[in-house]
């Protein structure tokens, strides 16, 4: 007599019987922490704040016409979100860098570079399943691939130079120690035109990397069906495990 099939189940290891056209084994494997999570939704809502924000200060509407000035202080409040959205971004993102040292292996900083063989090997994988298109799926990671984690580290610097950025353009408005640290960045730049250049460009990177990065995570969660887009919710993905067969072909 066979062994029963089994499949998906609902505790840690925990494994249950299936349908017997079903044969595949599954465990769940707790990937993303809570401090991970937390990092992700509060730097989405901050992010997609900034992104609208920012476009409207780059180029205002008018909203209504009032004869006064102080009925139309709907501009401000822009600003006012611009900037707390900034302050919110900025705090939460050293909160996950700080993560990146005391956190499991899945968001730990070295998972970020792609100084091994056979992660440089996996972005060339990644770029046949996600881009070109011409394999249905390859060697699937249970945290990030290798080329999503590179994308990421580049996000990173993103982030600082958007960060310094803005500080630099907000230095010439406040006198909080903060904005102050980035004045020096002005000059160096060519003067506030040149800072609000480099500023609104980042913007346009963000909103193409908010576009690209939901839309794969929708597709991975449909090619691989491994809860992709849950686990970003309750922390959980559940990975293949490796039968009889598997070990037999190797």
């Amino acid at each position: 007599m066979s062994a029963p099939d089994v499949g998906i189940g609902i505790g840690t290891g925990n494994v249950t019987p299936v349908a017997p056209e079903h044969p595949v084994d599954y465990r769940r494997v707790y990937v993303w922490e809570l401090p991970v999570r937390v990092y992700h939704w509060i730097n989405a809502v901050a992010l997609v704040g900034l992104c609208i924000t920012g476009y409207l200060i780059g180029r205002p509407i008018m909203a209504f016409y009032a004869p006064e000035a102080y009925q139309q202080y709907w501009f401000g409040w822009v600003r006012f979100l611009h900037f707390t959205c900034a302050f919110v971004y900025v705090f939460n993102f050293a909160a996950r860098i700080y993560w990146g040292f005391v956190g499991n292996k899945y968001s730990h900083w070295n998972t970020f570079f792609p100084l091994k063989k056979w992660q440089r090997q996996e972005i060339a994988e990644v770029v046949k399943v996600d881009v070109l298109q011409t394999q249905v799926h390859g060697n699937i990671q249970t945290g990030h691939n290798s080329l999503a984690a590179l994308i990421y580290f580049f996000t990173f610097l993103a982030f600082v130079a958007q960060t310094v950025t803005g500080f630099a353009l907000y230095s010439s408005m406040s006198n909080s120690w903060l904005p102050q640290m980035f004045n020096w960045v002005v000059p160096i730049l060519g003067g506030d035109e040149g800072v609000r250049y480099w500023h609104h460009l980042f913007l346009w990177f963000f909103v193409s990397f908010i576009i690209i990065h939901v839309y794969l995570a929708f597709y991975h969660d449909y090619i691989e069906g491994r809860g992709t887009i849950s686990s970003i919710v309750g922390g959980w993905k559940f990975e293949r495990e490796k039968s009889d067969k598997d070990q037999s072909e190797k």
